[in-house]
């Protein structure tokens, strides 16, 4: 099998599929196929919750082409919709970490998408089925845990989550109790997640049987519609004592990331992940000039939201994939100008540089090829 796939992989072979590729021909025999891409097939869906927002967690086989992932880490899913268009958005993982060619999960949770472009997550949570087709880029993204997870040590680990954000900690969580952490290591977990109320609760069932298990897993589940106590560091520190030198994961809503960062005060301990990109850059100040769009011809004042938000308003329709500032699929060039990284906060005023247009607000006038 790996004669054929360095074959497949040659130059020889390439030259003769040119232009195609050689995945062109090999996804006509089975979609499975592929020397290069990623593409995966859903073999399971499962219900996750009902309601208005939905949650549907797909399992997926992937091509041999899949490299495997850490648990934490996200992927690019592209889907072949209605009217040929392919929607691309980034998924967190929330299997525990799989090797290369084997099988993980989706967990989606369905939003209310009012631009048709961004309305991948809602067909996948209701209409995804087995045997549809999804287009993968490789896993990516730091937001991992390095070290071996079964590895015995008397650190403790915190896992920190808010609403959909519970998908990379959940990976993580799974990953430790499948390599075989338990009691015996010697290195509490704290796993603590935010939902609204106990039916947007998922994996409550499993869970529960963690939370059952002697495996020195402490789980608490806060439901804020229920009276549950928000986050707030002295509601952390009565779980954790001493947590500002614990081992820390977070993922959730920006208002709980900024929440614990703020208590953490710069804390080397604590690794962020977004969920969303803030809407808007600390310390960002009046919005003035003009934003341009030169190869459409259009423009308008200035409103201080991101390029691609300002973009869309104006009926532009960029190729977009997370809308968060992590997969590249919005770069574009911008041509003159300042721009602010909405996450970061760090200002660039170069000329002809490649900027991320769902993370990047003008400052005073500004020029976007597109």
């Amino acid at each position: 099998m790996r004669l054929v796939s360095a074959v497949l992989r040659s130059r020889a072979v390439a030259a003769l599929a040119s232009p195609h590729g050689v995945d062109r021909y090999l996804e006509q025999v089975n979609p499975l196929w592929a020397a290069h891409e990623v593409r995966g097939r859903v073999v399971e869906v499962r219900p996750e919750t009902t309601g208005v927002h939905p949650v549907t967690t797909l399992t997926v086989q992937p091509t041999s082409t899949w490299r495997g992932h850490r648990a934490g880490q996200h992927v690019q899913v592209g889907v072949d919709l209605p009217g040929a268009r392919r929607a691309t958005r980034c998924f967190s993982l929330s299997s525990a970490a799989s090797a290369p060619g084997e099988r993980f999960t989706l967990t989606v949770r369905a939003h209310d998408d009012t631009d048709e472009r961004t309305s991948l997550s809602r067909h996948l949570a209701t209409r995804a089925r087995p045997g549809d087709l999804l287009h993968l880029s490789q896993a990516g993204g730091d937001f991992t845990m390095h070290a071996s997870p079964a590895t015995p040590t008397p650190h403790p680990l915190l896992l920190v989550s808010g609403g959909s954000g519970i998908t990379p900690v959940m990976s993580m969580l799974r990953t430790l109790l499948r390599d075989g952490y338990d009691g015996r290591a010697n290195r509490p977990v704290t796993f603590l997640h935010y939902a609204r109320s106990p039916q947007e609760q998922i994996y409550a069932e499993e869970l529960a049987a963690v939370a059952r298990f002697d495996n020195h897993v402490d789980v608490h589940l806060v439901h804020t519609a229920r009276g549950g106590t928000r986050f707030s560091p002295a509601a952390l520190a009565r779980l954790v004592p001493g947590f500002r030198d614990t081992d820390t994961w977070v993922c959730g809503p920006t208002a709980l990331v900024d929440a614990v960062a703020a208590a953490y005060d710069g804390s080397a301990r604590l690794r962020v992940e977004h969920f969303k990109a803030p809407a808007t850059a600390a310390g960002a100040g009046p919005a003035q000039g003009e934003t341009s769009f030169t190869r459409s011809g259009l423009g308008a004042t200035n409103t201080g939201e991101t390029l691609l938000a300002q973009a869309e308003a104006l009926g532009l329709r960029p190729e977009t994939g997370c809308r968060m500032g992590i997969c590249f699929t919005c770069t574009s060039r911008k041509t003159s100008g300042t721009v602010r990284d909405v996450v970061t906060g760090e200002e660039s005023s170069r000329p002809d540089e490649d900027v991320r247009i769902c993370v990047s607000a003008p400052v005073g006038d500004c020029s976007v090829d597109l």
